[in-house]
């Protein structure tokens, strides 16, 4: 397993060099039992970090998977980063404008790959008819109306949230179970293509790295929110994110990189929500902040 393989993989890091030999060839489609194998010629699907297209597959990402482990302590080092850039910027700036520094940081940080995997995404779901053409659409560089206003949408949500409620807690969760939740749903569901970064990725994963990410992101949750509200965000968060996946494998047979990169952060605006209004709901509840470490802001 290699913490630094996932970090490289959930940021804007750069991968190592491919190796000679490898290249990126024909794209098959993963086949359902139903359909017989369907075949085109393209460039490897967008996956969720910032590599070359011919070495989205090789061991490196294999190895990732492998590591699924250190998926939630990616997240954490990408919350700390971005707690440490509020604690900055709260010393002179007002809070609107460290929301917006803040979610600039953000993309920065994750090299924005994220957002693209989204957009492509929400391209594929509206414009294509079939399961072919939406992975056409998905592997298309061009960004079509609907990705663009899904991107919109998801950057003045999360300035929105980060305004009305911004707090360390809030920055340190946020990127830790989005990504947790990634974790499962590797595991659960299967590639789109019979090649490509999720299929290499899935295809190290194993259960042992889902347990071990479930117990980092348990405890950090339950440190960070209180054994009220942490588990509470994790199991509603999971649920959502499972449902919007069967959405995707129903129409694509599966989930590729680009995928992964909506899913994420989709989760990220979920956590975010569930943060504003359970913080609202359940202080009403004896002991619901037992354990939360007491941030001074």
């Amino acid at each position: 397993m290699s913490f630094w393989a996932v970090l490289r993989f959930l940021t804007i890091l750069p991968a190592p060099a491919p190796q000679k030999g490898d290249a990126a060839g024909g794209t098959r489609l993963a086949t359902p039992a139903s359909e017989k194998p369907t075949e085109y010629a393209s460039a490897d699907m967008n996956t969720i970090l910032i590599l070359p297209a011919e070495s989205a597959g090789d061991e490196e990402t294999r190895l990732t998977g492998r590591s699924i482990m250190y998926f939630p302590l990616v997240g954490l080092v990408i919350g700390l980063l971005l707690a440490l850039l509020y604690v900055i910027f709260r010393a002179f700036l007002p809070s609107a404008v460290d929301s917006i520094l803040l979610v600039a940081a953000l993309a920065v940080i994750t090299g924005a790959h994220h957002i693209d995997g989204l957009m492509d995404t929400c391209d594929a779901l509206v414009a294509g008819k079939t399961r072919v053409q939406r992975l056409q659409i998905m592997v298309d560089t061009r960004v079509g109306a609907f990705g663009i206003a899904a991107a919109c949408l998801l950057l003045l949500t999360k300035y929105a949230c980060l305004s009305s409620a911004l707090s360390l807690s809030a920055l340190l969760t946020f990127p830790l179970l989005s990504r947790w939740a990634i974790t499962g749903l590797v595991l659960l569901f299967p590639a789109a293509k019979e090649s490509g970064s999720f299929f290499a990725l899935k295809d190290g994963a194993v259960w042992s790295g889902f347990a071990g990410a479930t117990a980092i992101a348990l405890a950090a949750a339950i440190l960070f929110n209180g054994p009220l509200i942490g588990p509470l965000m994790m199991a509603v968060l999971f649920g959502l994110l499972y449902c919007l996946a069967l959405l995707f494998q129903r129409l694509f047979g599966g989930l590729t990189g680009d995928c992964c990169g909506a899913l994420i952060e989709t989760g990220e605006v979920i956590t975010l929500v569930l943060s504003i209004a359970l913080l609202r709901l359940l202080p009403y509840l004896s002991g619901y902040n037992l354990f939360k470490i007491p941030f001074p802001f």
